[in-house]
């Protein structure tokens, strides 16, 4: 089974325009981290242990594709538990928390309306907190730890997560790294074509017998 796990800046939705473009999507699952997070208090630590718990009910091996947030929880899943992950894709996935773009991304939420927060995972305060209960994460050190295959993507604008990248695609052995052209963060919003052909070759690469 594969899932689809998306950012704090996003819904399931956002993979919608991607899956189009896919030829098999039957065995595609898009949790919302907001439902899974079945109301209790935003943090890393719970949103993690939730997801924990939506995988433990499905049966056999997870392909898990992660974007921004998506891709932490994804990481660190595959991280803890490697016996049940067969392909890891990381797209615009940070490594370890941005403290200094966390912190300015907070002052700038601070400002805005709480109607500002309807096309994201989580309301206002929510979002505010999560942000908070990130700034000490750092998966980093264990990134060597990974032996799933592993595609590592990023929008070629996207800065902030740029030498993460290219962190993730030196560190993850046998990892490979592809930009996407003339997309930013958002990669599967921007670029829904080229993300589906991308994740359908990759997803054809490690079917194959020995590879």
């Amino acid at each position: 089974m594969r899932i689809f796990i998306h950012g704090t800046g996003h819904k399931a939705a956002s993979w919608k325009q991607t899956l189009s473009y896919m030829r098999d999507t039957g065995d595609i699952l898009c949790p919302d981290l907001g439902s899974i997070l079945g109301g209790k208090e935003a943090s890393y630590g719970n949103l993690y242990s939730s997801f924990i718990e939506y995988c433990g009910r499905i049966d056999g091996a997870l392909e898990l594709c992660g974007l921004s947030l998506g891709g932490v929880l994804a990481l660190n899943y595959a991280l803890d538990f490697p016996e049940r992950v067969g392909s890891l894709v990381l797209i615009g996935t940070p490594h370890k928390a941005p403290k200094a773009a966390l912190v300015f991304q907070n002052i700038v939420f601070r400002l805005l309306p709480e109607s500002a927060f309807n096309g994201m995972a989580f309301g206002k305060r929510d979002t505010l907190a999560l942000g908070n209960s990130l700034k000490g994460l750092d998966l980093g050190a264990r990134a060597q730890e990974v032996r799933t295959p592993t595609l590592v993507l990023c929008g070629e604008k996207d800065n902030i997560n740029m030498k993460s990248a290219q962190f993730l695609a030196r560190n993850i052995t046998g990892a490979r790294l592809r930009m996407i052209e003339g997309a930013g963060h958002a990669v599967n919003e921007e670029k829904p074509e080229t993300l589906a052909r991308a994740l359908e070759e990759f997803y054809a690469l490690v079917s194959t017998p020995g590879i």
